[in-house]
């Protein structure tokens, strides 16, 4: 358990419990979270070696209430804005980018509910409970619908039944997030199910070589007795809740990039051997070594300003969450939202993926010793760009920009056939 628990209750008692018009600085947000983040980061490489799901560094954060970031605080939260949310991501992805990959699921829920909804789960979240997702399947399904189903029984309720994979975050949740398919319906629903109710099996079966440690593994649904009241019906046409889907993935990219980079520059710092081809200088004092740590250190710095600006923008469209977007027209506040994001998305993985594999030019063949694990920035950055992959991303820029597209997106996953149908 945490001995935290003191520092939580004293922030809470001088500034969640005054008043809940005042909005909390990024500084105060961090004065409760970055304690927390520094123990997670004392264990992250035992846990990548050994392969240890962080269910203990998920309660801690719990503890302290992370999910309910995005709250406002006239509801419990703490209110904190998008900005303020990826900047606090990037440093807990820099502790343990495994542990801030598995908010991304919770903090999408969050910003897709409707007003009536959030009055049933904000005072849940703002307790401290979580969400996880259950969406994608390889059961085969056609592009835009799902094998897993909702059947409705007689008294109301409903069954579900089905097999999903990549149910990253659920397996530390409280619940889940389930896309199903209701016979005789098009669009696909949501049934939200707690993560211990009988006929629910979490499976930590995730084979990826990276993000290892984010439970995105198989989740079986046999028989689960579904309430009404926890069944969702949407048109599938999201606004602002794929953005900052998005969001936390960029935002765990800039962390593992500034992990990379300060693990690369302590080692500089400490490396007395040097090669024949060098230029007889300890490897601080070289200037070729200097000049690539300089490269680097701008494109991690490059990484998180783009990020923090895409949340910026984020913020300018949608205002507070749980409450009216300050676009009142889905197709705008759509376009304004995956816009900004789309373009991190195109050019935040290249400088990452630079920053990870360019601090082996800094080091000796010893960097590759599995004992520093430097790879694994490498690996989870990787795994972590493959949600989202940049050359789609940049076509629907780019027919947004020529040609005026909507930028819905198919918003679907699924099998597609060769004749080249597409989704209608």
């Amino acid at each position: 358990m945490s001995t935290d628990t003191g520092i939580k209750e004293q922030f809470d008692t001088a500034a969640l419990h005054g008043d809940p018009q005042r909005s909390l600085s990024t500084r105060e947000l961090f004065d409760v979270f970055q304690p927390v983040f520094d123990r997670i980061a004392a264990g992250a490489v035992e846990r990548e070696q050994q392969r240890i799901l962080p269910f203990e560094q998920f309660a801690w954060l719990n503890e302290r209430r992370f999910g309910a970031l995005t709250v406002p605080r006239s509801r419990g939260g703490y209110g904190a804005t998008l900005e303020q949310v990826a900047e606090l991501l990037i440093a807990l992805a820099s502790a343990d980018s495994n542990v801030a990959h598995v908010y991304r699921s919770h903090l999408g829920f969050i910003a897709s509910l409707s007003s009536e909804e959030s009055d049933v789960w904000f005072p849940r979240i703002a307790a401290g409970e979580t969400v996880g997702n259950a969406a994608t399947e390889r059961s085969g399904a056609a592009l835009g619908t799902a094998a897993t189903t909702l059947t409705q029984a007689a008294d109301g309720d409903w069954e579900l039944n089905g097999t999903k994979y990549y149910s990253t975050g659920s397996i530390f949740s409280d619940w889940i997030q389930v896309t199903a398919q209701i016979p005789g319906q098009e669009a696909r629903s949501h049934a939200l199910v707690k993560s211990s109710w009988d006929g629910i099996e979490l499976v930590d079966d995730w084979d990826g070589f990276g993000q290892q440690l984010t439970g995105t593994g198989t989740t079986h649904f046999r028989g689960v007795k579904v309430p009404a009241a926890n069944v969702r019906n949407r048109d599938g046409r999201a606004t602002q809740e794929t953005a900052v889907f998005q969001l936390v993935l960029l935002a765990v990219e800039a962390g593992i990039a500034k992990a990379a980079i300060d693990e690369g520059v302590h080692l500089v710092r400490s490396r007395t051997r040097g090669f024949n081809t060098g230029t007889g200088s300890v490897a601080r004092e070289d200037p070729q070594v200097l000049q690539r740590v300089g490269e680097l250190s701008a494109k991690a710095a490059a990484a998180r300003a783009i990020v923090l600006q895409a949340a910026r923008e984020l913020d300018a469209a949608i205002g507070v969450l749980g409450g009216d977007p300050l676009l009142d027209n889905p197709q705008e506040l759509t376009n304004a939202c995956e816009l900004p994001v789309a373009h991190a998305q195109v050019v935040v993985p290249e400088l990452v993926r630079d920053v990870t594999d360019g601090i082996f030019d800094l080091l000796g063949a010893s960097a590759v010793g599995k004992s520093k694990s430097l790879d694994r920035f490498w690996r989870n950055a990787r795994t972590v760009a493959t949600h989202n992959p940049t050359i789609y991303k940049a076509r629907i820029v780019g027919d947004y920009r020529v040609n005026g597209t909507p930028m819905f997106g198919l918003n679907a996953i699924g099998e597609v056939k060769p004749s080249g149908e597409k989704l209608q």
